[in-house]
């Protein structure tokens, strides 16, 4: 918003009228497979970042995470609107006017600088300095967290739960540490062999969106019918057919050509929506198809080697998990019962809350709850221990 003013402002940007310049490209019939393809990864494919659902999973009601999705897209819309005021500025500017000394009109390589060059040649020298120091700012710590969420991801989901479960805390760290060199030095890698950022981040929202869409919706809408050997599988067949596909931006040639495939414009069929929907596909059947093998016996239980159907330790079978706010609000509807087995050692007596009273007199070896009393009353009970003659334990009330 700072270089805006002082951009549009410069003796070389001349008129933006509709009149003068098209604004409005065509698009051809043939390309609208293609298009509906790039506009579903647009939208669809920015869901299962890190960077997203990480804050929505950190917040600690589902109500917040909508505001807080809701409040991100309209900030999305907003922080949008300035580099559409740039890029436009770009289009009408006469840089043959300015210190700039490249070719004019501008080739691709340097439409993609369309921003470090509005900042440079289009505005004074302190608001170059502001604007570079927070683009660049920006960049640092759009990197530094994407490095550590891909390091602590691998060492947590892959190297803790795949490899080896009985791993340490300090050993997961180092491991991550180690994991950090290596996006690192991958990342370097990439950075200087791929010419566009705009390319990248296109190519990582392609992946996310082909691979870790489906994973995410089967996890969340239908976790009873998937598992481990579905979710391997579709990632296999998930980034079978998008590699295969091809990529210009990394130089990756098409293997597959899909229907309508041309040499010129490449893949016009909107090849990763399908490969997205396959892998989703492969998620849900294979998933299915494995939990019918093992418990129709087809398969022995020992065959389960991802521990994920049958074959499941006891010490990580998960129990019922409470409902929203539960764990901070005591639910004295349901009544509580414990049976006299339980009483050896499992229940103490002497940690009875208020709202929880021994029937008869203890000899059942069970309590229940108290009907649900008025704060006050709560507040002025007190709970002491009698002992009986014959040896058990009364809780009275005072």
């Amino acid at each position: 918003w700072l270089c805006i003013p002082f951009s549009l402002n410069h003796p070389a940007v001349k008129s933006m009228s509709m009149d003068i310049h098209d604004w409005f490209g065509v698009l051809p019939s043939r390309q609208i497979g293609q298009y509906l393809d790039c506009g579903l990864l647009l939208i669809l494919g920015g869901v299962p970042w890190q960077v997203y659902f990480q804050r929505v999973l950190s917040t600690k009601t589902a109500f917040k995470a909508q505001i807080l999705s809701y409040v991100a897209a309209f900030g999305c819309i907003i922080m949008a609107i300035p580099p559409m005021i740039i890029g436009a500025v770009g289009r009408v500017t006469a840089w043959n006017e300015t210190d700039f000394t490249g070719p004019y009109p501008l080739d691709k390589n340097h439409q993609s600088l369309i921003l470090p060059m509005v900042l440079q040649y289009l505005t004074p020298p302190f608001v170059q300095f502001v604007g570079l120091g927070a683009v660049s700012a920006a960049v640092m710590s759009s990197s530094d967290s994407s490095l550590l969420s891909a390091s602590s991801m691998f060492a947590r989901n892959v190297y803790k739960l795949m490899i080896r479960q009985n791993a340490s805390e300090h050993e997961v760290v180092w491991v991550m540490r180690g994991a950090i060199v290596v996006v690192g030095c991958v990342a370097t890698a990439m950075a200087l062999t791929v010419q566009s950022i705009y390319g990248l981040w296109y190519l990582s929202s392609d992946l996310v969106y082909v691979i870790l869409f489906p994973q995410l919706v089967c996890v969340v809408y239908c976790k009873k019918h998937c598992n481990t050997y579905g979710s391997l599988a579709a990632y296999i067949v998930g980034l079978f057919l998008r590699a295969l596909g091809g990529e210009d931006i990394i130089g990756i040639p098409a293997i597959i050509k899909y229907p309508y495939y041309s040499e010129t414009d490449g893949q016009l069929f909107p090849f990763r929506t399908f490969a997205m929907l396959s892998s989703f596909a492969t998620l849900l059947g294979v998933s299915t198809l494995s939990i019918w093998l093992f418990e129709s016996g087809t398969l022995p239980p020992n065959f389960d080697i991802f521990h994920c159907v049958v074959n499941i330790p006891e010490d990580i079978i998960k129990v019922q998990e409470p409902q929203e706010g539960e764990l901070s609000t005591l639910n004295t509807s349901v009544p509580k019962t414990y049976l006299a087995s339980e009483m050896n050692g499992r229940v103490n007596p002497a940690l009875v809350t208020d709202e929880d009273s021994f029937v008869d007199g203890g000899k059942s070896g069970a309590y229940t709850s108290n009907p649900v009393r008025s704060a006050n009353e709560i507040k002025a009970e007190k709970s002491s221990l009698l002992s009986n003659k014959d040896g058990t334990v009364t809780v009275t009330r005072l």
